[in-house]
Order: structure tokens, then C-alpha cells, then sequence
């Protein structure tokens, strides 16, 4: 069985995470977070040894970058989706739903009860995203950690061996066919198959400014359930399904 197919369709949990650095100023850190980072982006803007990097590159790098390491960044928004099965209709029904909080360990603890309630089985469940093994759920098991919180079973994947971990379908890797080397973006693959990019407000590049500078946790909110949206009709037509409509997707507040 291809994984395409290995899981019912109304028993996978489509997500996206966003995530920012976990202060608004390269400032704001200790002392040494502020030296780690230093480190980190002499690596990002591959500098050699000999070349010294001046405080603004330095803090200029943190403000763009920090928030895709778990050790730098937090998550301000979980989005998740979805489909469920319409009375008196063969065609499915897309729920989106986000949480969002400015203090991490709560917007964390409130996933991982939807997961712990509704989705707790892995042999049952899966958890669908575009790059999820590489990002998001990596991000958010290390979070949790930071946070000291325990693990909903779904995501207590730690030096689980690739068998072991099938719940986690990733539209990313699906696209690959074994290209280890490629990299194809949501953005992309909206394109390639026809239906409306996530991309029409912001990108992913301007989440840490909406957030810190406006605290729209909204915006941001509704920017990742695009992307979930985005996801699903891309798993869809992997599928060979037809695309949801705009009246078949229903966003819970």
C-alpha cells in the first residue's frame, strides 16, 4: 500500500506551524544566547573564521532567521484541519482551526489535547503537512521539551526507526519519489496543480514582523490555515480527487 492510501481520509490531521524568534530584539537575550548566535550566523552567512561580523549583521541575521530554530524561536500559531463527512453528501467537509497564544507552553498544551482526545492512535491517525518531518514536527517536539511538557503519543517519535513513524504523511516527500536532493515549495505545487497559492498576503519571511511589531496573532492565524487549506487540496489531488470548494471549507473559531 502506497502512502497515498495507507490512511482513511477523515483520520488525518493536516497542520502548520508558525513559528518567530522567541524575543523581538537580538538584544533582549543573555549573554550567552546572544555569543550562540553570534556562532549561528557566522554558520548562516557561511563567513570563515577570520572574518569578523559586525553587531548589526549579527542582529540583523537574528530578526530574519532565529525563528526557524527551535533553540531561537517559538511557535506563535498551530493551524490544523480536518475532513469530515457532510449529512445527506458523498463530498467532504474541511474544518480549520488555529491555535494561537503569546505564551507558547499554553497554545502547546491545548494541541496536544486535541491530539491526546482525538487523534491518539498512530496505527489509526496520521498527521499530514508539507515538510512536516523536517520542520514542523521536529520544531514542535523540541518546543515541547523546552517547555517541559510531556509528549502526545502521536508525537513521542524520539529514535523511533522510519516504520515506526508512517503517521507522519509528508506532502513534501511525497512529491520527491526518492529525489533526496529536491526541494519543492507549497507555493509551487499550488501552482503546478491548479488551485490558489497560501502565499497572497504575506510569506513565511514576514511572520516575525507581523508578530512583533503588530502582535496580530489573527493575521498569522489566518495565513497558516492557508497553508493547511493549501495542503489538503494538494494531498487531495495526490489522490486524484477533486478540489474542495470554497463551501465545503469551514473555519472554527
Amino acid at each position: 500500500m502506497s502512502l497515498f492510501d495507507s490512511f482513511d481520509l477523515h483520520n488525518i490531521l493536516f497542520l502548520d506551524v508558525e513559528t518567530v524568534p522567541g524575543v523581538s530584539e537580538f538584544e533582549e537575550m543573555n549573554e550567552e544566547m546572544q555569543e550562540l548566535w553570534a556562532l549561528k550566523a557566522r554558520t548562516i552567512l557561511r563567513k570563515a573564521a577570520q572574518e569578523e561580523l559586525d553587531y548589526d549583521e549579527i542582529a540583523a541575521t537574528f530578526g530574519e532567521r532565529a525563528g526557524i530554530y527551535a533553540e531561537f524561536g517559538k511557535i506563535v500559531c498551530i493551524s490544523v484541519g480536518f475532513l469530515t463527512r457532510q449529512p445527506d453528501s458523498k463530498e467532504p467537509l474541511l474544518r480549520l482551526k488555529s491555535y494561537t497564544n503569546h505564551v507558547e507552553a499554553s497554545l502547546l498544551e491545548d494541541f496536544c489535547e486535541l491530539l491526546e482526545k482525538h487523534f491518539s492512535n498512530p496505527d489509526k491517525f496520521a498527521i499530514c503537512g508539507h515538510n512536516i518531518r523536517e520542520f514542523d514536527v521536529p520544531y514542535i517536539c523540541r518546543r515541547l521539551l523546552v517547555n517541559q511538557l510531556p509528549f502526545p503519543r502521536m508525537l513521542d517519535i524520539a529514535g523511533r526507526k522510519p516504520w515506526e513513524t508512517k503517521h507522519l504523511l509528508d506532502t513534501m516527500e511525497m512529491w520527491k519519489f526518492g529525489d533526496i536532493k529536491n526541494y519543492t515549495s507549497l507555493r509551487m505545487l499550488a501552482a503546478v496543480f491548479g488551485f490558489p497559492s497560501p502565499k497572497d498576503d504575506m510569506d513565511g519571511s514576514e511572520v516575525a514582523g507581523v508578530y512583533w511589531q503588530e502582535r496580530d496573532l489573527d493575521r498569522i492565524a489566518a495565513y497558516c490555515e492557508k497553508d493547511v487549506l493549501a495542503t489538503v487540496q494538494l494531498f487531495l489531488r495526490m489522490k486524484r480527487h477533486p478540489l474542495l470548494r470554497n463551501d465545503q471549507v469551514v473555519i472554527v473559531r
